[in-house]
């Protein structure tokens, strides 16, 4: 692996988003809701810019693609053990969407590395709005502005697993960056022909 595949700038932006949760998991413990809602948002921004500028330096990698879905599995897992920390009695009540959302976010990766022996990291386009439509939902609900955008987001999170689960079924080995499961039945085909 070249020096700067590992040593890049979208790299060490997911680096510090990692770094973030031991912050916000020290925010939930001492108990300070707002910062920790705050810092969320910028941990999240972080998530964004990384993707981002690797397309736009032409920095993509795949080491940078295992490193960032690293990251996010770590900040979610992270977001749900500082609800339960922060706001117990807004989980409990929303227990079956918290469940839902965990077993879409558990479910794929599990079955990509029982098939594979690594994490996936496809970075589909239903995650990304999966990613997108918890984030501002779990701020609404325990900003206590709304709740229902929550149980939106766990549909959201169910589709996107059932098709990074398909996507798994599909692929013969493990591959990144495999943006919709019309994709993965593409390499495939292509696959095939070999």
């Amino acid at each position: 692996m070249l020096k700067g595949e590992i040593v890049n700038l979208p790299n060490l932006i997911s680096l510090i988003r990692i770094l973030m949760a031991p912050v916000l998991l020290w925010l939930a413990i001492t108990q300070q809701p707002v910062v920790y809602l705050v810092v969320l948002l910028f941990t999240v921004f972080t998530d964004v810019l990384d993707g981002f500028l690797a397309r736009q330096l032409n920095q993509i990698t795949e080491m940078g693609s295992h490193l960032d879905s690293w990251g996010d599995f770590i900040v979610y897992t992270v977001m749900a053990i500082s609800a339960w920390l922060l706001w117990p009695e807004i989980v409990v009540k929303e227990s079956i969407s918290f469940l839902l959302i965990l077993f879409s976010l558990i479910m794929p990766v599990l079955i990509g590395f029982l098939k594979f022996g690594v994490f996936t990291s496809y970075h589909t386009w239903s995650v990304k709005l999966a990613v997108a439509v918890t984030i501002v939902s779990y701020v609404l609900l325990f900003s206590g502005w709304l709740d229902w955008p929550f149980r939106v987001a766990v549909v959201v999170c169910l589709y996107a697993a059932i098709e990074e689960t398909g996507i798994t079924f599909i692929l013969k080995h493990e591959r990144a960056d495999v943006r919709t499961i019309f994709h993965a039945i593409k390499l495939s085909r292509v696959n095939n022909k070999k």
